[in-house]
């Protein structure tokens, strides 16, 4: 799921809960073959029937609900399987050439791991929830080390752990199932901050980059000297920074942030990307052809800056996919199709005559 999903779940689930109605939580542990979404997406259902958020395209939703409800009447957690293949005898028949595995569970906060794992859905934060598929009990595990729960097993609950913390550490962390000691199928759910992106422009064509940007959940960063072209109602949900380019050093971007230099300003442009550059961002763009880029790091030089060969390799241009693009919309979707295919590892390429699952794709350095 990415952050504008938990976000939207995590904010139905707090005013359910507010309310007084009881919810379960709907999460694929497992699939195998060709399958709409993957492992770690999450669905909210009410004890009204109510939804929010969607494991499939809408063909698994209104049989996971039937047994959502089920699940919290009895307060047992359930894992079902879903067969999607089109001649299925007793499957759905959908056509989609696999199966899921969905594991159902009601929403009870006085349970301090489910507590913790909400807490950090709701702020943002790293964390690793392990839970065997076949049995009872889940533990919680944060980078810094603290481990909230124990599993039954000793042995399970070391392997959990440590398969937690591993997991945690990739740059692109996602949900797994992978099987324990002893045979059983243990599910490691992830949870990582948002994405960031750093637009270094506050122009027109910032508009839609920074709103589709953060409708896809990324945290949204804006830097300009133009007191004017910074305001909410421009940059809705972005964080506002108005810095002269001599004042960059007293902004801290995040540390997994990528960077977009885009003042269409060439002095901006010089000294914007040099500090984003410095900055250790592992994708660091230039709206514009590449001779722009070029232009700006000879003058970079001519002042005697220079940069690692790992700084210029993070810099990327011209940016975006090459789709056609020219309207300041269309332009924003070509770069944040670049930077999601960048982010997960995938060329950007065209899907068509593809033969195995959609999401497998070799995963590049910067993804893993």
């Amino acid at each position: 799921m990415n952050a504008a999903e938990t976000r939207a779940l995590q904010g139905a689930l707090r005013e359910a809960l507010a309310r007084g109605q009881g919810a379960a939580i709907a999460t694929v542990v497992g699939v195998r073959g060709s399958a709409y979404r993957r492992e770690g997406t999450r669905m909210l259902v009410l004890d009204d029937g109510a939804q929010v958020c969607m494991l499939s395209g809408g063909c698994l939703e209104a049989e996971v609900v039937e047994v959502a409800l089920d699940v919290i009447a009895s307060g047992e957690a359930r894992v079902t399987h879903y067969d999607l293949s089109e001649d299925a005898t007793w499957g759905l028949g959908i056509g989609c050439g696999g199966s899921v595995d969905v594991r159902i569970e009601r929403v009870d906060l006085s349970d301090p791991v489910t507590a913790a794992w909400h807490a950090a859905l709701d702020a943002g934060e790293a964390a690793a929830l392990a839970v065997p598929l076949g049995g009872q009990g889940h533990v919680l595990v944060r980078p810094d080390g603290e481990v909230v729960g124990t599993l039954a097993d000793p042995e399970v609950h070391a392997f959990a752990v440590a398969q937690a913390r591993e997991r945690l550490g990739l740059r692109e962390p996602r949900a797994v199932t992978v099987r324990a000691p002893g045979g059983g199928a243990l599910f490691i759910d992830l949870n990582a901050p948002p994405p960031a992106l750093v637009i270094y422009g506050a122009g027109h064509d910032a508009l839609p980059l920074a709103a589709q940007a953060y409708a896809l959940g990324y945290e949204v960063h804006v830097v300009d000297p133009r007191a004017a072209y910074l305001t909410p109602g421009r940059f809705p949900g972005a964080a506002l920074h108005d810095l002269a380019p001599e004042e960059l050093g007293t902004f801290a971007p995040p540390a997994r942030a990528q960077h977009l230099v885009m003042n269409h300003h060439l002095d901006r442009d010089r000294v914007c990307l040099a500090f984003a550059l410095r900055s250790g961002a592992q994708y660091v763009g230039v709206l514009g052809p590449r001779t722009r880029a070029l232009d700006l790091l000879a003058a970079l030089a001519a002042e005697g800056q220079t940069f690692s060969a790992a700084q210029l390799e993070a810099l990327r241009s011209p940016v975006g996919l090459q789709i056609g693009a020219e309207a300041p919309e269309e332009v924003a979707l070509s770069i944040l199709a670049e930077l999601m295919a960048w982010r997960r590892g995938y060329g950007g390429g065209f899907l068509n005559g593809h033969a195995g699952r959609i999401h497998d794709a070799p995963t590049h350095g910067a993804a893993s």
